[in-house]
């Protein structure tokens, strides 16, 4: 067969959470995965023992290069501050994103979530739709959220989201299961499609299983903004240990690997307890890649902010208000505390994200197979990330970078 193709070889990729070594084909024209036999011509590129792997899925940011996703003025002005945060990501080997909104009043919601439909980018991470942390959240769990604003679950979603929104942009929503009336709203959204996952609550261990039954199907940063893993009270935490041919499937699960919401051990015997489950995420917020410092709030958190190195917290206070790394280095952290292999630390922010919001199927995300989306990202052993494709086409090269950085400084003497 001949055609418009980019042959991969000298190479290992990632699937199904190990290392194959073998070559790996994707079409240029239709911007997928083909079969790995048969083609005439094309371009051979040779990754010198370099690792391909899904490009990777960031399920829950706020933000990054001081832009949070609250940040609304008017649409022309937000829809190029997406475009700009998206090519960010994608120098970080993110080919695909969720916004989440925290906590807003509802017509800040029905405001902001038209702007973040599903939509390509072009030479950028796709926007995948938006993730609604609240307002259907325990205000003893709050974090940093305005309990104020926070809502009863017997508040129609069409009312707090919009229904044209619920029909097209949001694909997540983060509420807390004990809280009355919280099976029939959680019945409600997934009806439209619309995943569930538990956080930001006092659950109990039943409760959290009542959720599942209603059709929850994760937990939003365990143990992080929920009940500890007590001995006789395992709580939210605890569903993660569900066995996989129970009444009830055991929920996916996501854990902030940043070093500052959880300790290193605790990550990892998190991680190690299910790791088809498991899933990293930053909660990052628009802190993240900015210098340490000082900062204003917004509609989420109207007081300064604190940034120093990877912790940021209300001014003033020990509250944690998100995460400040990039992805790749919570799969690098992930590897040093549990002691995983790289394919496995990949998966959890590649395969793992994209079974659980159900994208991985013929023309769908996260995994290198054929008919899927040729979003990739090539990784040093280390897991680093080198360079990024998105629909069959390089977006961004780190050497390529380094080049053009090493020229400015000669340029300036």
């Amino acid at each position: 067969m001949s055609g418009c193709f980019t042959l991969f070889t000298n190479c290992r990729y990632m699937l199904n959470g190990e290392l194959v070594e073998d070559h790996l084909v994707i079409s240029d024209e239709t911007g997928l995965i083909l079969k790995r036999e048969g083609y005439i011509g094309g371009e051979a590129i040779d990754l010198e023992d370099g690792i391909i792997a899904p490009g990777f899925l960031e399920l829950h940011t706020n933000g990054a290069n001081g832009f949070h996703f609250t940040h609304y003025e008017d649409e022309t002005s937000y829809a190029k501050k997406i475009d700009d945060i998206a090519r960010y990501y994608a120098t970080q080997g993110v080919t695909g994103f969720w916004a989440t909104l925290p906590t807003v009043k509802s017509d800040e919601f029905q405001k902001i979530l038209p702007s973040l439909a599903p939509r390509e980018i072009p030479s950028s991470a796709s926007l995948l739709g938006a993730h609604t942390e609240g307002p259907y959240l325990h205000p003893t769990k709050k974090g940093a959220h305005n309990s104020s604003l926070f809502l009863p679950c017997n508040t129609s979603p069409n009312a707090v989201y919009g229904l044209s929104n619920l029909q097209s942009t949001v694909k997540l929503v983060t509420l807390a299961p004990e809280l009355p009336d919280s099976s029939a709203l959680i019945k409600t959204l997934t009806s439209q499609g619309i995943r569930v996952a538990m956080g930001h609550s006092t659950a109990t261990y039943a409760d959290g299983l009542s959720g599942l039954k209603a059709g929850a199907s994760a937990l939003t940063h365990t143990l992080n903004a929920m009940p500890s893993w007590a001995s006789r009270a395992p709580g939210l935490a605890g569903l993660i240990s569900l066995p996989e041919t129970g009444r009830v499937a055991p929920p996916w699960y996501t854990i902030i690997a940043d070093g500052e919401h959880l300790h290193p051990n605790t990550v990892s015997l998190l991680h190690r307890s299910n790791p088809r489950r498991s899933i990293l995420i930053t909660d990052s917020i628009e802190l993240a890649s900015l210098a340490d410092g000082t900062y204003p709030g917004h509609s989420q958190i109207p007081f300064e902010q604190v940034k120093r190195g990877t912790r940021a917290t209300i001014a003033g206070t020990d509250t944690l208000i998100g995460g400040c790394i990039p992805l790749q280095q919570s799969v690098r952290n992930l590897m040093d505390w549990s002691g995983c292999g790289l394919a496995e630390a990949v998966a959890t922010v590649t395969e793992n994200v994209a079974a659980f919001m159900g994208i991985d199927g013929q023309g769908g995300r996260g995994v290198l197979k054929e008919g899927r989306k040729a979003d990739l990202t090539v990784l040093s052993d280390q897991g680093e990330v080198m360079q990024t494709w998105v629909g069959g086409h390089k977006v961004w090269d780190r050497e390529d970078e380094l080049r053009v950085l090493e020229d400015d400084a000669e340029l300036r003497g």
